[in-house]
């Protein structure tokens, strides 16, 4: 089987998209999480922290299926849903359109550049909710925010929420970004362990100035990624909770893998969040799956966005020199 993809990323925090639309490709659920498995092994030619399936949808313009690494499905993937925005928009000749992921159907839209030729798209993150067994979280009470819990720190503070996908958001001070807390606390909670029973997503957050955060985030499924969507959405969430930030105004969040903005908005209904934020091409790849071993594959052709990578490259620079006057 010859399989056509796209390598991207948004943030860093990088993908395969594999179109579905055309019904050329069709995949059972157990072979998308192998295909996972196999073709974003960091070890192979490929590599990435999940695959983007591009399907149709009965409601809206397209359907966002997204597969981590380790071949478990995230209901939700803001970085990724970037990138499947710029696909879909670019595919259909739009500059917005209405994507169904597994919880919400979600507005995307393009954006002026975030950076001198970057390719820029917001995408709406929600629903939100607060509600532990959302998570789920197992503790006797309702929600947790800004609080501590006692079995992973004696001193950091917590928010819990899902947007939809479960988070673990604690503001925290520079000592903590270069310690080993974020790392073993992140591995406790995605392991067996009385409280996370599904695992969580951990941001640590560092407040830079009035306006700009830093996000490094432990991603269920992944581990440690150069950035996370849903995760600096939710942090952004509870900068502006807890009076670091403002509601509807641009909180410029920076990560190891670049920078996006994002802008939290309350409705009757809830909170939502704007992530805006690159959707960048790195290649375009075709490869043949071995049909007798599934887990081999060959890479028969790729074709580079070179222009895209410069561009990105000086992004990346000037976002690490900003960061490194706090950090």
């Amino acid at each position: 089987m010859n399989i056509e993809l796209i390598k991207c990323h948004g943030s860093g925090n990088d993908f395969l998209l594999i179109d579905e639309m055309e019904g050329k490709l069709s995949f059972t659920d157990d072979e998308r999480a192998q295909l996972a498995i196999t073709l974003c092994n960091r070890k192979t030619e490929l590599g990435a922290d999940g695959i983007l399936f591009v399907l149709n949808s009965d409601k809206s313009d397209a359907r966002m299926r997204v597969f981590n690494s380790d071949g478990s499905e995230a209901s939700m993937c803001g970085n990724g849903l970037r990138c499947v925005a710029r696909y879909v928009c670019e595919k259909l000749n739009k500059e917005e359109a209405v994507i169904e992921t597994m919880k919400a159907h979600l507005k995307v839209k393009k954006q002026e550049d975030l950076f001198p030729d970057i390719p820029t798209y917001m995408v709406e993150i929600s629903p939100v909710s607060f509600q532990l067994k959302d998570l789920p979280l197992e503790l006797d009470q309702e929600k947790l925010v800004n609080e501590k819990i006692e079995r992973l720190s004696d001193h950091l503070t917590f928010t819990a929420l899902a947007v939809p996908n479960p988070h673990l958001v604690t503001i925290v001070k520079t000592e903590d970004i270069h310690s080993d807390i974020q790392k073993n606390l992140s591995e406790y909670v995605n392991g067996p362990n009385p409280l996370f029973p599904d695992g969580v997503n951990v941001s640590f957050v560092k407040s830079l100035e009035k306006g700009a955060i830093y996000v490094r985030t432990f991603e269920r499924g992944v581990g440690f990624t150069n950035a996370c969507g849903t995760a600096m959405s939710a942090s952004s969430l509870v900068t502006c909770l807890i009076g670091l930030n403002e509601k509807e105004e641009v909180i410029e969040v920076y990560n190891p893998g670049g920078k996006v903005r994002c802008v939290v908005h309350e409705a009757d209904s809830g909170y939502w969040i704007e992530l805006i934020g690159n959707a960048t091409y790195v290649y375009r790849a075709e490869v043949q799956l071995d049909e007798k071993n599934k887990n081999q594959f060959e890479v028969m052709k790729k074709e580079h966005f070179d222009a895209e990578a410069v561009q990105y490259a000086k992004l990346e620079e000037a976002a690490q020199g900003f960061i490194r006057q706090y950090i």
